[in-house]
Order: structure tokens, then C-alpha cells, then sequence
């Protein structure tokens, strides 16, 4: 995915704007791996292969993009996904 497609992507469910953080990028700068955030309601969009997997919900497989987001545990920054999207994660302890 190039760089330049978040200008033309929003969330499919509020039409909020999404920020994008890649992980994994080509030598010419397009995004291999990745994901999308809106920053209204926290949904997720993994990007796998350069592709933005922007299905509703009830398309997507949890099951499916686990590995994904385990492997991508320090850029989530020690939040967590449910029900696709980004939570904190609270210490219990405090």
C-alpha cells in the first residue's frame, strides 16, 4: 500500500479518519505490513501484503489476525485488541 492511500481511506464504520503506523515497508517506501487506527471509535485495520483488511466485522476472523497483532505487541505500545479495537491495557495491580 503506498503511502498515499490513507488520504483516500476512512473507517468504514464512522467515516472517521484513520492514522496509519507501519511496521514493515519496501525499499521504495510502500507499506508491506502495518495497521490502520480511527481515532474515533479505536477499530483496527491490519494491513497484510499491502493490503488494508477493511471488511465489517462480522467478515473478519479474530482467530485470523492474532498471530498479527502478537507479533506486533510493541507497536500496539501495551494496548490490547477487543472486539477490533485498540484498548488500554490497566494494571490490575495499582
Amino acid at each position: 500500500m503506498k503511502t498515499e492511500t490513507i488520504n483516500k481511506l476512512c473507517c468504514q464504520f464512522d467515516l472517521a479518519d484513520l492514522t496509519l503506523t507501519p511496521i514493515h515497508t519496501t525499499i521504495d517506501g510502500a507499506i508491506e505490513e502495518g495497521y490502520l487506527l480511527c481515532g474515533h471509535c479505536n477499530r483496527i485495520y491490519p494491513i497484510v501484503q499491502g493490503i488494508p483488511i477493511m471488511s465489517p466485522d462480522d467478515y473478519r476472523e479474530f482467530r485470523l489476525e492474532k498471530p498479527l497483532l502478537e507479533r506486533w505487541k510493541a507497536y500496539l505500545e501495551g494496548k490490547t485488541v477487543d472486539n477490533f479495537r485498540l484498548i488500554a491495557t490497566y494494571d490490575r495491580d495499582l
